[in-house]
């Protein structure tokens, strides 16, 4: 190794993705100090990340740390096990309605610390390790002030109904076909049998979806990676929707101190091609959204929606998918026994509405009973 140039050093590690680069570093004195290289690190960023080819956002990644630190901060997930335990009884907090005001902060000066304008968004979409799509988005769209309606409304984001200058696919269709390994779809009632295609790409599609807050100096991937569920001929048969997200931290915004950050995706079926003829069958990415929502699947404003991203900066993130995924299988499953408290709440009080009205229709029919016996 000593007799090895430094050169040469650099040339083998250049040719290895982030996580080897990153293993290769802990190996010698001498990989680690040519690891430590911002070179490299833009390499393995720029191959991971299409979205930070640009050179106006290799400037903005320079200034919030360099490439090592926006790696390190974004290939690694958020990880939130503090989901609340929904207590099953008549004094469970969480089946109450929260009021509007309990969403988020009267404070504006921690408002003026998340303004819509210091975000930056770096989203990318790959299937089976092919880059599908790419888009930067400075600052969150349709955002008109503090006194605009960007704060009081739900807040959502969706790329495909956002124009942006100097973005490659931005008016047109992403499509996908059978010549990029996509399996071929004789007809949809074969599909809905068999659902090849729709687990193809449930394993196929990945998704990154990076913030960068250029005031904090701080970047966070929003997304699960690989889809956390979807719905296949949705809403009609040619549909496929994906799911991905994660669990944000809450604590001191919301009431239920957790919130879900959903990512959807939907692609549309345009062709269902022919084997014998050689033609594709071919699908359309029709969307790519984002919005967030509390427990009790209320649409959060933008107000809360900016706080609670401005939280997720400094969260805690791990590189174990399996952990992540956990969470978010911890909170759906929270979810789901609230909206079941729910239901049995309301269910509660149909039955003691049904038995006042059958209490007090008894006591009128007595009374008006006695009333002609005394005639």
């Amino acid at each position: 190794m000593a007799s090895l140039s430094a050169d040469l050093f650099y040339d083998i590690l250049k040719r290895l993705d982030a996580a080897a680069l990153a293993r290769a570093g802990c190996a010698c004195a001498d990989f680690r100090a040519i690891s430590n290289e911002e070179d490299l690190w833009e390499n393995a960023c720029t191959s991971l990340w299409p979205s930070t080819r640009q050179d106006d956002i290799r400037s903005l990644i320079v200034s919030v740390g360099g490439f090592r630190k926006f790696y390190a901060d974004c290939f690694t997930l958020i990880l939130n096990k503090d989901v609340p335990v929904v207590q099953t009884n008549e004094t469970n907090p969480f089946a109450e309605e929260w009021a509007e005001s309990d969403y988020y902060y009267d404070d504006m000066d921690e408002l003026e610390n998340s303004l819509p304008s210091d975000f930056v968004s770096l989203i990318d979409v790959w299937y089976k390790d092919r880059a599908l799509y790419s888009k930067v988005i400075w600052e969150f769209p349709n955002s008109d002030g503090a006194s605009g309606w960007f704060y009081n409304c739900p807040f959502r984001i969706d790329l495909f109904h956002h124009s942006a200058e100097n973005n490659e696919n931005n008016n047109g269709e992403v499509f996908l076909s059978t010549i990029s390994e996509l399996p071929s779809v004789p007809s949809m009632e074969q599909e809905r049998k068999d659902g090849k295609l729709w687990r193809e790409l449930n394993d196929g599609i990945k998704l990154s979806w990076i913030i960068v807050n250029r005031k904090m100096k701080r970047a966070v991937n929003l997304t699960s990676w690989h889809p956390l569920g979807g719905q296949r001929h949705w809403p009609t048969d040619t549909d496929f929707v994906l799911r991905f997200g994660s669990v944000l931290p809450a604590k001191e915004v919301l009431p239920c101190q957790v919130a879900e950050c959903i990512l959807l995706m939907k692609f549309r079926m345009t062709s269902m091609g022919s084997e014998e003829a050689g033609e594709p069958s071919t699908l359309a990415l029709t969307e790519l959204s984002m919005q967030i929502e509390d427990m009790g699947g209320v649409h959060l404003n933008g107000r809360c929606s900016l706080l609670l991203l401005k939280e997720a900066l400094s969260c805690h993130r791990s590189r174990n998918y399996d952990e992540v995924l956990e969470s978010c299988n911890l909170y759906m499953k929270a979810q789901s026994e609230l909206k079941e408290e729910k239901i049995r709440s309301e269910c509660r009080f149909d039955t003691l509405c049904i038995v006042s009205g059958i209490t007090i229709f008894a006591a009128i029919c007595t009374m008006c009973y006695r009333k002609f016996e005394n005639f």
